[in-house]
């Protein structure tokens, strides 16, 4: 035999059923939905910012170089990306002892060779899976060399390693590039 409850009406949680719900009661309910919606609300966004953050930051964007040497600007890069390459080239060159603005790659390979400094690509990367960092080629344009390197931008988002080697990575050498 299955037995069966009965809750009175006149209970206290639920008397305002029986008289149609005093106001009470309505802004009480009112109250609990607002703050089940907020929470709701709260816990979306949360999760929307935490997916944001997992994904990787780019390079894409105009970068100002140092010299190794002087410390000094001396040109910007502005990094590209097209279906997962990436590319960097020299957008403006600071004049300096030496060096005039309207330079060209004297030394480069190939058809790269005489092309006036601004406006030459000097990088190709590309990420690896599983990886954050970027792989790829970069040249100097002072000697015509070209090298590997990767690419690592910082957790700041505002500096980017760059390190150019020959082989493995333990022989190179590496600059910080500045978000402009």
């Amino acid at each position: 035999m299955v037995a069966s409850f009965r809750i009175p009406l006149s209970c206290g949680a639920l008397s305002g059923v029986r008289d149609g719900m005093d106001s009470r009661h309505s802004s009480s309910a009112s109250l609990l939905v607002r703050l089940t919606l907020s929470l709701l609300f709260s816990l979306f966004f949360a999760a929307g910012c935490a997916a944001s953050e997992s994904v990787t930051a780019s390079p894409v964007g105009l970068w100002r170089v140092f010299g190794d040497r002087s410390g000094q600007s001396e040109a910007l890069v502005q990094i590209s990306e097209n279906r997962g390459l990436y590319e960097g080239r020299i957008t403006t060159v600071f004049p300096r002892p030496g060096v005039p603005s309207n330079a060209r790659c004297e030394s480069c390979p190939g058809e790269r060779r005489n092309q006036p400094l601004q406006g030459l690509l000097i990088l190709t990367a590309s990420r690896k899976a599983g990886k954050d960092d970027l792989e790829g080629e970069i040249l100097d344009p002072e000697d015509g060399t070209i090298y590997r390197c990767t690419l690592r931008l910082l957790e700041d988002d505002r500096r980017l390693l760059v390190r150019g080697y020959v082989g493995i990575t333990l022989f190179g050498r590496t600059q910080t590039w500045s978000r402009e």
